[in-house]
């Protein structure tokens, strides 16, 4: 078999495991020398095939590599930057193949979740439609948990373990305070479309009465006068009430509570501002003293305390990705599957990009509860194997010490692109 280079990029909103699955893409990569050429990572996600900014992985040590599986952030930069179809902007893929065959490329594995995996089913369809042979392989991840046929999704276990963390941290303190001071305190985290990152935060609760006292699903339409309800009735019983809010909770008519009017790159809808929001409500109506957070990046690149299931599986995919190219595959994404039993067991499995790219996976309804206030104990079965293990990174002077790469870019051999 011809040797042919294999190019590489993140995409989309990073996690605190997704540098984990660079890795072992590279690390894979580097152990079938006689098939795989050299890793060129797009800087900048696709922007770095388009702009034929490479990455040359090969300057990088073992050690360096090795560093990333303990370092948040996107270590060759992400973005968001959606590919239209071969029909609107064929110019785009004549300018993908120009690069890719300037540069020897047969293998483009992308790193991303759902809009990621559309990107990386239009690269796989240019072999049929422009004769030229490439393998496109979808490495998952996402925070968000949404991806279809994974059980769940690298960086999601990580995310949810720092979000149950700061919840049940949070609650011992405005606990502490209540008497005189706050009685309600809101967290806002991510979730467009789907809870799962708010479910997570049902974790924090040992005993009945524990915080969280509230979770807003996307799942399940806000109603203000039920909220207002449940957050007094939770003052009354316990002292204080604790909110977690997922920033895509929205009314029975669709609308987004924290819909700005905005959108981004890939047309979805800018959200924020759900906490202050909720807080406002509350002090109008109720009249209680409030404090509210929202987790923001800080939940995505909390690396300090990732899930060691998460730092696991992340690495898996990257390695399970690259086996599967060199099998031939394309046009497929390496998957979690959950084996049957009390105890908790996983495999890699695969799924074709047909039925993942663009589509979403909610929280099933069982994973809620009745009053679609708090989750089930199905949910939480679910969730807490997740977070199971502490992945510390190594620590110099009281800080993690993480990973800087030199990331030397490949002489260019293509004209400018033109956009």
């Amino acid at each position: 078999m011809t040797r042919r280079n294999l190019f590489y990029a993140q995409s989309g909103g990073v996690t605190p495991v997704i540098n984990a699955s660079a890795a072992a893409v590279i690390q894979t990569a580097r152990e079938h020398p006689k098939r795989i050429g050299k890793v060129l990572a797009g800087q900048n996600g696709i922007l770095g095939a388009l702009q034929e900014n490479l990455i040359d992985t090969s300057c990088e040590t073992k050690g360096s590599i090795e560093g990333l599986i303990r370092t948040p952030g996107g270590a060759f930069g992400s973005c968001r930057y959606k590919l239209k179809s071969f029909a609107e902007n064929q110019a785009e893929y004549e300018r993908l193949i120009t690069v890719f065959k300037a540069h020897n490329i047969g293998y483009f594995l992308y790193n991303g979740g759902g809009d990621s995996a559309d990107t990386c089913l239009k690269v796989s369809q240019i072999s049929e439609q422009m004769g030229y042979p490439i393998q496109a392989i979808h490495v998952p991840k996402t925070i968000d948990n949404d991806l279809p046929l994974t059980d769940n999704c690298p960086g999601f276990g990580s995310v949810a373990k720092y979000v149950a963390i700061s919840t049940r941290e949070a609650a011992l303190d405005i606990e502490s305070m209540c008497a005189t001071s706050t009685k309600v305190f809101i967290l806002e985290v991510m979730g467009r479309h789907a809870g799962w990152i708010a479910g997570a935060s049902s974790l924090a609760a040992t005993e009945r009465g524990d915080a969280p006292h509230i979770i807003l699903f996307p799942e399940i339409a806000f109603d203000q006068t039920k909220f207002l309800s449940k957050v007094s009735d939770c003052v009354k019983r316990f002292g204080y009430c604790v909110v977690v809010a997922s920033e895509g909770t929205s009314t029975a008519d669709g609308r987004l509570l924290a819909d700005q009017g905005e959108t981004d790159a890939f047309g979805h809808a800018q959200l924020g501002g759900l906490a202050p929001l909720l807080a406002s409500m509350v002090k109008e109506h109720l009249g209680f003293k409030y404090h509210w957070a929202v987790a923001d990046y800080l939940q995505r690149a909390a690396r300090h305390i990732a899930s060691q299931t998460d730092v696991d599986q992340a690495i898996a995919l990257g390695r399970a990705a690259v086996e599967l190219a060199l099998e031939g595959a394309n046009a497929i994404m390496p998957t979690i599957e959950r084996k049957p039993g009390k105890q908790y067991r996983w495999r890699i499995g695969a799924a074709p990009l047909h039925r993942v790219a663009n589509r979403e996976k909610k929280m099933p309804r069982r994973f809620i509860s009745k009053d679609g206030f708090a989750v089930t104990a199905a949910g939480k079965a679910y969730f807490e194997p997740l977070i199971a293990g502490e992945a510390y990174p190594d620590y110099h002077r009281g800080m993690p010490r993480y990973t800087r790469l030199k990331k030397v870019l490949v002489p260019k051999r293509c004209i400018p692109w033109q956009t």
